[in-house]
């Protein structure tokens, strides 16, 4: 205990011996300590002041003890003490090696401060005894003075602290006031205050009262404290007696060859990664992470994480493959079976197929169907994997933004997960599947990466069998597997992307294609998804001949596949199904009038559409790709008195712009040798205009029809009927070869188109991607030169206008 720096003056009287010093006692200031009488307290004496105090002492020895107030007080004054202290004898001095004493005291009796006498060098003062009446013997003073010993035994015993001599001390005191104050002297979880008050209660009856309550009070803490503790000490106790019993578990399994849930995971992993056939770096790493997952707690938070990983090296098909032959006839068959048409596909895929058969180890080839919707792109890749022997996959990369999709999260993020491509591979269980990237050219690109740039290695034969997923962090190799990429057109896919990729066009089908198709595989397949199948013996419940078929396909759809097609034979099914579930057993036989009752009038004439428009002079039709296939298009040229303007409307790009300004031009050059006056735009203002107007349209190949539709209107002579045409001209009337020509072609037999103008250079595209069949009934006209195209456009005679008229009128009857 560190006492305060005081002064000492000489006792006053009141007590014991005095010093030659006056009336007055040394006081001796105390922090965080209160001496009770008859008790021995020694006290660390370190300030100068009570250093110079006790050395003053002479053979009487008495101080007064006194404790501070606030014990961060280096040098307390009167005011800073309580009033009430403990007079002391010292009994015994010794010096510290720190110049510090450590003294022996024994209080005396408790006292009153009086005045102080002297500040310095320490503190004197004089004081009063605070008198102790002898209290009563009655049975409330005996039951109190018993409660209070019993408490303190209570409290000597659970406590660590306090030694268990104290028990049989406080036995040994009879008198309530020195059991009260002997008791007090020895709790140590008393505060200074508490125990200054128990010094400041001189009535022996309110000081064990208040003891009392002190002691009941730790009592409490202390036995809530003890609870908690062999609470805790239980849990332990429980977790240790687990843990032991987990262990003699463990050893009983061994010994009987049984194993716990975890182990046997942790042994299925094991058995799944020795079968798996994965490379040996990559095996090396997931035995490495068995390891670890052994080791780890099943309630830790990264053993799911953990096994989920390992779980996906161990079924993904590292060394599995289909094991079926491949037989040229057959797949032959499956295609001829599955598909109508497309010669120049099935041929590659043949091809592919043979080289196959040789040399079993190639890499896989990257093809890319491009096509319209409807013609079957998706379908074909399926047909190929049939004809292969293969197992199937397909995931949609329309609208895809996150390059993650492809090539999988890191293991750090939360919920992490491979690719589109492990994923689907761990699907089919086999390395070599056909695997189909549906809509290539609707990938986008936004924030999260580009996932085209993740594709380049995925579709590198020469990159792919080390393809790594940001999931597994492992080499996979892709190189056998198949992949077959559909998309409707190629300008949005990325040069990169597109240069890794053989292509392969998928072109519209003309309407006897159309009807073939419908007859073979969409007719059959609507009468069974519609459950109008005809039982063993019975008859079909429906029949569509090949004219109402080919009614269907050509005044109901405009498509250049047959995917709207197929939705409104679904709709005569429907009908059927309706009758049946109503109970009318007669056959439905789809006539015209039958198709007017259930898909309504005509929806497309594009034929008399044609006729009607080229009536009149200044309309030519062209012909326009589209990314839904080729499409006719009209360009109507009109005149006015004006000042020699010219106006361009329909939605229109910069290239068509330049296309118009071109025909404009070669028309005004060559005016006189096309019998025109040659100031005939002099007075005159043009207007082009290329419907629909809300429809964006651009390219160079109606440079022709433009100029056609100008002569047309300025020699007030309408174009043949039935003809159409595309062409880019030059500023000296040549005709420059366009794209598309077979889209183009197709869409004008559609639109019962009977002469089509093409570029000359285009000659050898039409013998090569179009059959005899396609072409048949559509006379090809091949021109070099503007002139050319006006001479088979432009009627050149009367007659020839008359005959026009004719061929109009005839088709406009047919309609009606």
């Amino acid at each position: 205990m560190s006492t305060d720096f005081v002064s000492v003056i000489k006792p006053t009287s009141g007590g014991g011996g005095r010093e030659e010093r006056g009336n007055a006692y040394p006081v001796l200031p105390v922090r965080d300590t209160v001496l009770f009488p008859n008790a021995v307290l020694p006290l660390t004496v370190g300030r100068q002041s009570s250093i110079q105090l006790i050395q003053s002492l002479g053979e009487d020895k008495m101080i007064l003890v006194v404790a501070q107030r606030d014990a961060r007080q280096d040098a307390p004054e009167g005011s800073d003490l309580y009033e009430v202290g403990t007079r002391a004898t010292v009994h015994k001095v010794v010096k510290m090696p720190n110049q510090s004493l450590f003294v022996f005291t024994e209080g005396m009796e408790r006292v009153k401060l009086g005045e102080f006498t002297q500040a310095q060098p320490f503190l004197t003062a004089s004081y009063s005894t605070l008198e102790e009446a002898a209290p009563e013997r009655t049975p409330e003073m005996e039951a109190l003075q018993r409660n209070v010993l019993a408490q303190f035994q209570e409290i000597v015993t659970s406590s660590s602290t306090l030694s268990d001599d104290l028990q049989t001390i406080a036995l040994n005191i009879e008198e309530p006031s020195r059991l009260a104050d002997f008791i007090a002297a020895n709790l140590p979880f008393l505060t200074t205050g508490e125990k200054q008050e128990l010094l400041e209660t001189a009535a022996v009856k309110q000081r064990l009262e208040l003891l009392n309550n002190l002691l009941a009070k730790e009592l409490g803490v202390q036995r809530l404290r003890n609870k908690i503790q062999s609470e805790v000490q239980d849990s332990v106790q429980q977790s240790q007696r687990d843990f032991y019993l987990r262990e003699q578990m463990k050893a009983i399994q061994k010994e009987l060859g049984d194993l716990d849930e975890t182990q046997k995971d942790v042994a299925d992993l094991k058995e799944k990664i020795e079968a798996a056939g994965m490379p040996e770096e990559t095996k090396k790493d997931a035995l490495k992470e068995l390891g670890r997952l052994s080791r780890m707690n099943p309630a830790a938070a990264d053993y799911s994480l953990t096994r989920n990983y390992i779980e996906w090296l161990a079924v993904l098909p590292w060394s599995k493959s289909s094991s079926s032959e491949v037989d040229i006839k057959k797949a032959k068959e499956y295609l001829d079976e599955d598909h109508y048409g497309l010669k120049k596909v099935k041929e590659r895929i043949l091809d592919y197929l043979s080289v196959r058969r040789l040399k079993p180890d190639m890499k896989g080839p990257i093809l890319c169907f491009v096509g319209p919707p409807g013609v079957g792109k998706t379908s074909l890749g399926r047909s190929v994997a049939r004809a292969l022997g293969r197992k199937f996959s397909r995931i949609s990369l329309g609208g895809m933004h996150d390059e993650a999709e492809i090539r999988g999260h890191r293991r750090t993020y939360i919920g992490a997960l491979p690719g589109q491509i492990i994923q689907q591979l761990k699907r089919v269980e086999v390395n070599d599947p056909v695997f189909m990237l549906d809509e290539i050219d609707k990938l986008g690109r936004d924030f999260r990466g580009d996932p085209s740039s993740a594709l380049l290695e995925t579709l590198d034969p020469e990159q792919n069998n080390t393809f790594r997923d940001n999931y597994l962090d492992q080499p996979f190799d892709l190189s056998k597997v198949l992949f077959i990429c559909t998309a409707n057109q190629l300008d949005t896919i990325p040069a990169p992307l597109l240069d890794r990729m053989e292509v392969i066009e998928l072109n519209g089908y003309t309407e006897e294609e159309k009807v073939n198709i419908a007859e073979r595989y969409l007719i059959p397949r609507q009468i069974k998804e519609n459950g109008i199948e005809p039982k063993e013996g019975q008859e079909a419940m429906i029949e569509i001949p090949t004219s109402s078929v080919a009614l269907v396909a050509r005044h109901y759809t405009r498509e250049a596949g047959v995917r709207r097609l197929e939705q409104l034979i679904g709709t005569l099914c429907r009908k059927t199904a309706r009758q049946v579930a109503e109970g009318r057993t007669e056959k439905l036989v789809v006539t015209p009038e039958v198709i007017h009752e259930y898909l309504g009038g005509i929806k497309v004439r594009v034929d008399t559409e044609i006729a009607e428009r080229t009536k009149r002079a200044g309309v030519a039709v062209g012909l326009a790709w589209t990314p839904a296939g080729g499409d006719v298009l009209f360009i109507e040229a009109n005149r006015m008195k004006g000042k020699g303007g010219f106006t361009m409307t329909g939605q229109i790009g910069d290239v068509m712009k330049e296309s118009m300004q071109a025909a404009l031009t070669w028309v005004r050059s060559n005016a006189l040798s096309l019998g025109l006056e040659d100031d005939v735009l002099k007075d005159t203002d043009l207007h082009i205009h290329v419907p629909a107007g809300a429809i964006p349209k651009d390219g160079p190949s109606a440079g022709v029809t433009m100029v056609t539709a100008l002569v047309s209107l300025l020699l007030n002579r309408p174009i043949h009927p039935q003809l159409a045409m595309t062409g880019e001209i030059t500023l000296s009337g040549n005709v420059l070869p366009v794209g598309g020509i077979k889209e183009k072609f197709l869409a004008a037999k559609r639109a019962g188109i009977r002469d089509v103008i093409l570029p000359i250079d285009v000659k050898t595209n039409v013998e090569e991607d179009l059959s005899p069949e396609q072409i048949e009934g559509v006379a090809i006209h091949y021109v070099s030169h503007i002139e050319d195209v006006l001479g088979i456009a432009l009627p050149k005679t009367a007659g020839e206008a008359a005959q026009d008229e004719e061929v109009r009128e005839e088709v406009l009857a047919s309609a009606e």
